[in-house]
């Protein structure tokens, strides 16, 4: 996460950095994945499963008759994980689709006369098909079902389907797994990747191809989804997860400092950036942060990221903070400062905000507070909001026109249809108008 330089011109002298990030370009598409994934997805296309099997022995080391997860072996998961494990899981399940449905009883139907004769409307339909990918890497991501399955369920989605990649014992992640299957997956099927994203698209592994892409992945699985947008809807493009965090001297920095590297544990290419208005308080985080790395075991992923992500940036005033912070649109904004409430009505761009020091990102990354981390990086919040029920659904519009309502409509199109030159669309205008008069 950078500063843009109008951003750095219009504040210059009412901030000072402390720290910066090394001057490298945001994550961006590697040529060489770009490449990979085109040639993986034209020949999953042309050779259907002859090549998904190929692709699943040689990068998944998958060995089988079939991908598909049998339903009692999904329905019993639960039983092979710890039973606090699991009692996790459903509570963040729980929660997460209580707030889904939440937002869906938010999308109301309606109808209105905006003038006599002339009815408008809207009705609110779910995708009618789901494909989410689940990543069970180094960290199996066990809340992703939450996100994308769950919230599917809850907008109203009638058929949603899942893959996972297999585990080096071959059977898949029992705990990510019992996600899916609390979140009410309709199937499951053990592929991962590139192929796993084009076996949903085209319906290699379903009855029918999805309409929807969702979850989280790899640059190879965000490729793909970017490549087959346009054939399905996506999620969203997401990079390296991010986190900034507003604090001022009011605050433990030792707290400031964990939640920082809380996120920068996603990956070493993960941004974290404290925008403060006391230097003695950017400083202190600094220190607390050096302090609490080496008792991590992810030091050697955190710590890169820290190294060479991590920023931290002094404001002369909240009003210069908050112009910052927009201006870097985080994925995870903390706002812990005196004055939590004025930040929150005057922030407007970033995924989702944790307000005052009891909040931290990682309730929602593992589910427990219910709203959705599936959100968007790279300064996407400057124009896109997160995963959510609306993203399930489509606002379809209809139009009811009585005859007595053409007067109303059919000259002042006749005349701009007129005016354009297309007669076309004025002769449909003009016999309406016709046959009323008559």
């Amino acid at each position: 996460m950078k500063f843009t330089q109008p951003i750095l011109d219009q504040y210059a002298g009412r901030f000072s950095v402390l720290k910066s990030p090394l001057d490298v370009p945001a994550a961006q598409r590697d040529p060489k994945v770009v490449e990979t994934v085109s040639a993986m997805l034209l020949d999953i296309e042309r050779r259907g499963t002859y090549a998904l099997r190929d692709y699943a022995r040689k990068l998944d080391n998958w060995e089988g008759d079939d991908f598909e997860i049998s339903a009692a072996d999904i329905a019993s998961s639960g039983q092979r994980i710890d039973a606090s494990l699991r009692e996790a899981i459903e509570l963040g399940a729980e929660r997460t689709q209580a707030f889904a449905q939440r937002q869906r009883a938010g999308h109301v139907n309606f109808e209105a006369e905006l003038a006599p004769g002339l009815v408008t409307g809207v009705r609110y339909i779910p995708v009618g098909r789901v494909g989410a990918y689940m990543p069970a890497g180094r960290f199996p991501l066990t809340a992703s079902a939450f996100m994308t399955v769950g919230v599917a369920k809850a907008a109203g989605v009638p058929h949603v389907v899942a893959c996972t990649p297999p585990q080096p014992n071959g059977k898949a992640n029992d705990a990510v797994l019992y996600t899916a299957h609390v979140s009410h997956v309709d199937r499951v099927f053990l592929l991962g990747g590139v192929q796993a994203l084009a076996a949903m698209a085209f319906g290699l592994i379903d009855d029918l191809p999805a309409d929807m892409l969702v979850g989280a992945g790899n640059a190879f699985v965000a490729e793909a989804k970017r490549q087959l947008f346009g054939r399905v809807a996506i999620d969203l493009l997401a990079g390296p997860s991010e986190v900034a965090v507003l604090s001022d001297e009011s605050v433990d920095p030792e707290l400031v400092a964990a939640d920082l590297l809380g996120q920068a544990e996603h990956g070493p290419n993960s941004p974290a950036a404290l925008v403060t208005t006391s230097e003695s308080h950017g400083r202190a985080v600094m220190a607390a942060i050096e302090r609490q790395l080496p008792t991590l075991s992810t030091v050697e992923i955190c710590g890169p990221a820290w190294r060479d992500y991590g920023s931290v940036t002094v404001a002369d005033s909240r009003e210069v903070a908050v112009a910052l912070m927009d201006d870097l649109a985080p994925e995870h904004l903390e706002v812990i400062t005196s004055d939590d409430a004025w930040y929150h009505d005057n922030l407007s761009n970033y995924g989702s905000v944790f307000l005052g020091p009891w909040s931290t990102v990682a309730y929602s990354d593992k589910g427990m507070a219910g709203t959705n981390h599936t959100l968007p990086t790279a300064g996407g919040a400057k124009h896109s909001a997160g995963l959510s029920v609306s993203r399930y659904l489509k606002p379809l519009t209809y139009q009811r026109i009585s005859k007595e309502a053409t007067p109303l409509l059919a000259p002042a199109t006749i005349t701009i249809s007129a005016s354009e030159g297309m007669s076309a669309h004025e002769a449909t205008a003009q016999m309406r108008l016709d046959r009323y008069e008559s």
